[in-house]
């Protein structure tokens, strides 16, 4: 049996979409696990073959999610990049890294499980934490976390060395934190989400070269949280209902 052609194609179809916190690209988790309380929901098209293909997946703490990074296109993709934890200053190979500007846009995260409902509703369901994908993602395919053969911890990685827990002080207004425990009453762990995401600096690379005294704006699930970037911290200043702001902007574009 020959092997296939280099130049072959597959097309493959989605086999579930994912739900998730992040609505926006600004500010997603530049990899998973780096906020603990990010939730996401894998919802699978209904259908009695993917309920019965979770079975036995409760038996695993965590699973591979492979997705396709569906806002951005391959077309412009290029062979090499600057990595934002390089500064920018140095370029590596695009298949040394994981930046989504890739030949073919798929990407990779690994999650928790938080829980499983084949039989849910429109189709199977998993509840996950620690995602770092945005709301809308097509999913191609999930595998079980196999501890003994995916973890490898004599592995080497490079440039990418040192874990990301270079975090930013944070400082709360009176008012944003007054609304965030308010949000937090129907949305357990909503303070420990904004923590954890806002420590982590949303703002791009270039922004976070600006001088002091800008102001910004992070959307989480459907609030804005207002925030200006001081000498050596981020002052979280308010939060907004995102439809609100919309319509606010939208009143002052009249």
């Amino acid at each position: 049996m020959s092997a296939p052609a280099p130049d072959a194609s597959w097309t493959f179809e989605p086999i579930a979409v994912v739900r998730s916190c992040f609505k926006e690209k600004f500010g997603i988790p530049r990899q998973p696990g780096l906020a603990p309380h990010a939730m996401g929901t894998l919802k699978f098209k209904k259908s009695t073959g993917y309920s019965q293909a979770l079975k036995s997946l409760e038996g695993f703490s965590h699973l591979w999610v492979i997705f396709v990074f569906h806002e951005h296109g391959a077309k412009n993709w290029k062979p090499t990049i600057r990595p934002p934890r390089l500064g920018g200053a140095k370029r590596v190979g695009v298949f040394a890294s994981r930046t989504p500007h890739r030949p073919n846009p798929i990407g990779i995260s690994v999650v928790k499980i938080l829980d499983i409902r084949p039989n849910a509703k429109g189709g199977a369901e998993i509840d996950v934490e620690g995602v770092d994908l945005l709301d809308g993602t097509p999913v191609l395919d999930i595998k079980p976390y196999v501890a003994y053969c995916d973890s490898v911890p004599e592995a080497k990685s490079s440039w990418a060395t040192d874990p990301l827990v270079d975090r930013v002080e944070l400082k709360y207004s009176a008012l944003a934190l007054k609304k965030i425990k308010t949000v937090a009453v129907k949305i357990p762990n909503f303070a420990k989400l904004v923590d954890e995401l806002m420590s982590l600096d949303p703002r791009p690379a270039f922004q976070r070269k600006d001088p002091p005294g800008g102001h910004y704006g992070f959307r989480i699930m459907d609030w804005d949280v207002k925030f200006t970037a001081q000498k050596g911290y981020l002052a979280i200043e308010d939060l907004l209902p995102f439809e609100k702001l919309n319509a606010v902007k939208k009143q002052n574009s009249k």
